[in-house]
């Protein structure tokens, strides 16, 4: 059975934690229709991670990002804790083009994979809260097409909002966006960044309709998706957000090959869902 991504909340198949299936559908379940996959759902309702704090150690196995959310590897935590987003309502900061070119010859018309759009967020515009821990969005980032994917599916940009903790711990909330209404993620990418040449400063930006209204997240353990590739980062995976076909097409023509890593192996990792409260 497929597991599927909506405005309402995820649809997988229900196990918890210690692997014993779920008695029956919870309640409020919908069916789900997504293109290209075949949608009869449970509705799972996902919240915050395993671990906060400082990075967890490094695994003797490659625990990297992204990766394909399958529905063997979805599981049911009904003991995961909050997370508390505290955005503000108007930020403002400096869009720029990050480079990974600069010392080549072509490197203002050569387009890198690991290169990207990045908006640098003004300092305390905004933090989530884990288990006690505050994580400061430093900034956040976009790729096309999405990086992770939901049973092999993906969108036409992601976007993810990077998050740094006092001790030096990475916190990732992960949007993928998709073609429908206008947002403010069309705000931001309006007037995108040249590779070689000035920023583009913007205002008044509200960081938390960046997020999609449902907050339920899906949460696992992985690594930056750019070098260096650093493992022991804490991944939360929202429901999608919608742009305008415009603001999809004119960043595929900035980075028209894509700048989206590979999905990477599970390695026995499992994906934590919180059961949604009934």
């Amino acid at each position: 059975m497929p597991i599927t991504r909506s405005g309402e909340g995820w649809c997988g198949p229900a196990r918890r934690v210690d692997s014993r299936p779920v008695p029956g559908p919870p309640k409020g379940c919908t069916h789900v229709a997504r293109k290209g996959i075949a949608a009869v759902a449970v509705p799972v309702v996902l919240s915050a991670l395993l671990t906060a704090g400082a990075a967890p150690a490094r695994s003797q196995v490659p625990l990297q990002s992204p990766i394909d959310i399958t529905p063997s590897a979805v599981r049911l935590n009904p003991h995961l804790p909050q997370l508390q987003i505290s955005y503000g309502h108007h930020a403002a900061g400096d869009l720029h083009y990050v480079r990974k070119d600069a010392e080549a010859a072509d490197g203002c018309t050569a387009r890198n994979h690991e290169e990207t759009e990045e908006f640098e967020v003004e300092p305390g515009a905004g933090h989530v809260t884990l288990s006690g821990v505050r994580y400061d969005l430093v900034q956040f980032h976009f790729h096309t097409p999405s990086e992770h994917r939901f049973a092999g599916h993906a969108d036409p940009l992601e976007m993810h909002l990077v998050h740094r903790s006092a001790e030096g711990g990475l916190l990732v909330i992960g949007v993928p966006l998709r073609v429908g209404a206008p947002s403010t993620v069309d705000k931001v990418l309006e007037h995108l960044a040249p590779e070689c040449g000035e920023e583009v400063h913007l205002g008044d930006i509200d960081l938390n309709t960046l997020l999609p209204v449902n907050r339920a997240t899906a949460r696992y353990t992985g690594s930056l998706t750019t070098a260096p590739f650093t493992e022991g980062v804490q991944w939360f995976l929202m429901g999608e957000k919608t742009v305008t076909q415009a603001t999809v097409s004119h960043f595929q023509e900035l980075f028209y090959a894509g700048n989206a890593r590979p999905v990477q192996p599970l390695n026995g990792r499992t994906v934590q869902v919180e059961l949604p409260h009934l």
